[in-house]
């Protein structure tokens, strides 16, 4: 145990109360405390960005009972400060930041977006792959920029969401291909598919899987099956980690682009606090395999990052008993008996 690691656990031992029986909120405070290096860590301009983008196999194949134009619908949704992750957000002071990764609309200047469009919309990944190369690292660049703007405007604590239209068919793609599970495994509903839909979606994904000789480099994996929202969520999360920041991780979708992150620079996963366990199928098992635990578990199945907007006031919670709880030491209270 190093010094920083045991100097908290001293303070988290002997705040007044019995040792551990603040439960999941004592591992929360350690390891933000671990991230920060400090026994008295802040969390500062907590932020969300929610990433758009869309997917070029559900204008030809019915992986969902959604059309593609829901997305840049949901995108002025979001705006408009309709949608449920606007609600939580402004319930726990969160500043919320939406941005065009590749959505398949002209937005034309739409005033509080971040216009950051690489292409409108993936290819067809059952044909070819979902985007080149090169579109891919520009994704993954372009996240790392905004999270470094995020940092240097005071956010310490940033957590991803996402909105795409097919964005959970790429996700169980990625899913297969980092973990090696196979694609029924890691196929589930989505948005209200029905259980006839889900069989049609597990045999496209499965011909999608097959159709590619993927090596294991986890750029070439994200660019076959990846969308342009979750590349940039995967730039994201290894910038947030290298500025030792805390990530607040969100569902299936966000998670798929941590498992991308994480085969690039495994380090990554040292900064992450797992907001939720969805309700789509493979999230548990993807947890599993990055050997984590989470703050909630709700039944959420809804993306847009709502599941870390949920948990921050735990996560709030943690921190300030770390800080303003008194302790033993400071008190007349007895400790237990030796």
């Amino acid at each position: 145990m190093d010094n920083i690691q045991s100097e908290l656990q001293h303070k988290i031992n002997t705040k007044t109360k019995p040792m551990g029986s603040l439960g999941v909120l004592e591992t929360i405070a350690l390891k933000i405390g671990e991230i920060q290096k400090t026994t008295t860590p802040i969390l500062s301009k907590p932020t969300i960005i929610v990433f758009a983008g869309d997917h070029g196999i559900v204008n030809v194949e019915p992986v969902s009972p959604f059309p593609q134009e829901v997305t840049s619908q949901m995108v002025f949704n979001f705006l408009q400060g309709g949608a449920a992750i606007n609600v939580f957000c402004k319930q726990n002071n969160i500043h919320l930041k939406v941005v065009d990764a590749g959505v398949n609309f002209d937005f034309n200047g739409v005033p509080n977006l971040i216009h950051a469009k690489i292409n409108k919309g993936t290819k067809n990944y059952c044909n070819e792959p979902a985007m080149s190369i090169a579109d891919c690292n520009q994704a993954i660049l372009k996240g790392k920029e905004l999270v470094t703007k995020q940092f240097t405007e005071g956010t310490n604590v940033i957590g991803f969401g996402e909105m795409g239209i097919g964005n959970t068919s790429s996700a169980a793609l990625l899913m297969s291909a980092f973990t090696q599970f196979p694609i029924q495994e890691c196929v589930g509903k989505g948005t209200d598919t029905t259980s006839v839909r889900l069989r049609a979606k597990t045999a496209i994904l499965n011909k999608a899987r097959n159709n590619h000789q993927l090596s294991d480099n986890p750029i070439e994996i994200l660019a076959t099956f990846g969308g342009y929202e979750i590349a940039m969520m995967t730039g994201a999360f290894l910038q947030a980690a290298k500025l030792g920041m805390v990530i607040l991780v969100d569902g299936f979708i966000v998670t798929s682009a941590l498992l991308a992150a994480q085969a690039i620079n495994k380090s990554v996963l040292n900064n992450c606090i797992y907001s939720h366990c969805s309700n789509e199928q493979g999230h548990a098992k993807m947890l599993d395999f990055l050997k984590a635990d989470t703050v909630l578990n709700l039944g959420l199945r809804l993306g847009e990052g709502t599941g870390a907007a949920l948990a921050y006031p735990i996560v709030q919670a943690s921190v300030n008993f770390l800080n303003q709880m008194a302790s033993f030491e400071s008190t007349e209270i007895t400790n237990t008996k030796d």
